[in-house]
């Protein structure tokens, strides 16, 4: 019986196109480089290439590590000034980094449905892509009046060995909350990068508002519909509190 629900965030819960979201975003990044004095297009191809290595983590190291390695060697830069380079780059996630939110569409679905599933009975988990650090999913999570605490598990970049689509971020993330496949829902709007944990056994729902398919998946087969359709779907779940 279903009684996880691992819901991702960008796109889904957050809605919004991806590259305006992206190009937004590295904008203001920019400026932080500019004020460290750094050049910022090297730095801006660092964080792709950091970006990049946690993709292809193979579950030996943190994310975070991943990244800040692959950044430092790209940068040229280590020790106290990569450290000065990390705590700049968390300050703006918990500052500037909101001015992304012009980009989102304001939605009073996620809010509800996540707190809804919650007050039910089930357990509930922000399963979005690890590449950022905590602070940038929380501020994420305020644009839509959410918090870390409506979450059992949220995944970021710092308790993290693996990004999606590898199977062993799903399982990575089962274990974390103690859950079987069969036990889970992995709701999502990626058919590449979500909805492939079905081949470990879990549900998918695939939300089609700002779908992500630049690989033209054939998404015939998969349960999907509208965040409104999501929300009915869910909350038509039975009651699970003991």
């Amino acid at each position: 019986m279903i009684n996880t629900i691992l819901f991702d965030l960008d796109g889904t819960l957050l809605q919004f196109a991806q590259q305006e979201f992206i190009d937004t975003y590295f904008a203001e990044l920019t400026k932080v480089f500019v004020r460290l004095e750094m050049d910022a297009k090297l730095c801006i191809e660092a964080v792709w290439a950091g970006t990049k290595a946690m993709v292809l983590n193979d579950g030996t190291m943190l994310n975070i590590e991943r990244f800040w390695n692959a950044f430092s060697k790209r940068v040229g830069i280590e020790g106290e000034k990569l450290k000065n380079v990390e705590a700049a780059c968390d300050k703006f996630y918990s500052n500037e980094f909101n001015a992304a939110k012009a980009v989102m569409v304001p939605n009073d679905i996620s809010k509800r449905l996540v707190r809804t599933m919650a007050s039910k009975g089930y357990t509930v988990v922000l399963a979005t892509n690890p590449l950022f650090p905590e602070c940038a999913v929380e501020s994420r999570l305020g644009w839509i009046d959410l918090e870390i605490q409506d979450f059992q598990l949220i995944t970021h970049y710092a308790n993290s060995t693996f990004c999606k689509p590898n199977p062993g971020y799903f399982m990575e993330v089962m274990n974390k909350v103690d859950k079987e496949p069969q036990q889970c829902i992995m709701v999502g709007n990626s058919p590449a990068e979500d909805m492939c944990a079905g081949t470990l056994g879990v549900e998918t729902f695939l939300v089609t508002d700002f779908m992500e398919n630049e690989t033209g998946e054939d998404i015939s087969m998969l349960r999907q519909g509208t965040l409104a359709q999501l929300e009915a779907y869910l909350t038509s779940m039975p009651d699970i509190r003991h």
